[in-house]
């Protein structure tokens, strides 16, 4: 059969990584895809970000299965489009991906559904919002409504903060419209933790856990990032709490939507946050993590294609996915000023020399081939590089090994990758 991943980023080259060791898979396309992706599948521009393009594609080059790999393109409908035209596509609804595309339709959902997140106040009107901060007190969290790339988040230590956080989305409209509304929340104190599942609507499938670091330094300081690293699985996930975030999150989440006459097909991740062993909701996506899905993947043994059909057609129910006992973890190297301004172009060394590195995988994040064939960086996360091993000492010592062999002008990385399980 035929694949299609939508997409650009680490996440979707190791999705194409997984779908590419398929059985029953003859041939991955990518739209775009990168310099990583190009050497196990075929990349393809469409120009056009009309989804009629894509339709296009898929009839002419007779593709059995699209998987998406973005919010965007999901929050503005692909699915919708896909299906409508009878094509299988894995990925929820224009409607279902509410859930990650409007911070305020997720929280309002989640206050009627009873869901465990932080106390909120949405504002339309900026000295309303500035005036809730005074009254308020900090530290506080100031959230864009609407998609912002991973970096739409604020989480203000003083009222100074909180009001040039306030002033970048309402007034500068650093985020377009997706700073129209703003969500003004508690600041919850706890642990992180990332729980992704797959799901028909009907059935659901938890995936192994994984912890991400989104902060750009050390020790969790400095600011918001798409995320600098991740390790799976996540120790602080014991099997009494996995209960307790199916029960009061994912489960009561998938069963809500439903009674708003939304069927919720695809990945559901939830970011949740342990405050005093109990779980609460710091956001949802309505896809795979990034860079979660570059520790998830590698663990998964079942064939990732019998899993994405069984979605597409409702039948979970009838599949068994298998995990390896092995950990996993990855450290995102990133472009000098990400997540602000950053230089494209700059060369990239030493990828030939981790390729026979034993349990090494280097995952293309924001990478291009030149016009002299040289692959150089194309984004403020340019390369994930994941390492398995019996544990997470294990599979970090290998990690941070591996990346001693890559170069690029202004390489920034954080050196505490699962040091502080």
């Amino acid at each position: 059969m035929k694949v299609l991943v939508v997409g650009s980023g680490g996440r979707e080259h190791s999705i194409v990584w997984k779908l590419v060791q398929s059985r029953v898979v003859d041939k991955v396309y990518c739209i775009p895809g990168n310099a990583g992706i190009s050497e196990i599948a075929e990349c393809v521009e469409v120009e056009s970000k009309d989804f009629s393009a894509f339709l296009d594609f898929v009839k002419y080059e007779w593709i059995d299965l699209t998987v998406v790999g973005p919010e965007e393109p999901l929050a503005r409908g692909i699915v919708d489009v896909f299906e409508k035209e009878g094509r299988k596509i894995i990925g929820p609804s224009k409607a279902a991906a509410q859930i990650e595309s409007s911070k305020v339709f997720a929280k309002d959902f989640m206050k009627k559904y009873k869901i465990p997140t932080a106390e909120y106040k949405v504002f339309t009107s900026y000295t309303h919002a500035e005036d809730y901060i005074r009254l308020k007190g900090t530290p506080i969290v100031v959230k864009a409504d609407g998609l912002a790339a991973g970096k739409g988040v604020f989480v203000c230590q003083s009222y100074e903060q909180a009001v040039e956080a306030l002033k970048l989305i309402m007034k500068e409209k650093v985020f377009g419209p997706a700073g129209d509304r703003v969500v003004i929340e508690e600041c919850l104190h706890g642990k992180e933790v990332s729980y992704l599942v797959f799901t028909d609507g009907k059935t659901i499938v938890p995936m192994v856990t994984s912890k991400d670091h989104k902060r750009l330094l050390d020790n969790d300081e400095g600011p918001n990032t798409g995320g600098m690293g991740t390790f799976s699985p996540n120790p602080i996930i014991t099997p009494e709490l996995e209960k307790e975030i199916m029960d009061t999150i994912i489960k009561p989440t998938i069963r809500g939507l439903k009674q708003e006459g939304i069927v919720y097909k695809g990945i559901l991740y939830a970011g949740i946050m342990i405050v005093n062993n109990k779980p609460y909701v710091l956001e949802f996506n309505c896809r795979f993590g990034d860079p979660e899905t570059q520790v998830i993947l590698p663990r998964l043994e079942t064939d990732l294609v019998d899993i994405f059909m069984a979605i597409a057609e409702q039948r979970l129910n009838k599949i068994e996915v298998k995990w390896k006992k092995d950990a996993s973890l990855c450290v995102i190297l990133a472009s000098e000023g990400y997540p602000g301004k950053y230089k494209k172009g700059l060369p990239v060394t030493g990828l030939e020399m981790v390729k026979g590195l034993k349990d090494i995988l280097v995952f293309h994040a924001g990478t291009k081939f030149n016009d002299e064939g040289q692959i150089v960086t194309n984004g403020g996360r340019v390369l994930g590089v994941t390492a398995l091993g019996k544990d997470i000492k294990e599979a970090r010592k290998r990690a941070y090994s591996a990346i001693e062999f890559i170069k690029f002008e202004g390489m920034q990385y954080r050196k505490d990758i699962g040091l502080n399980i």
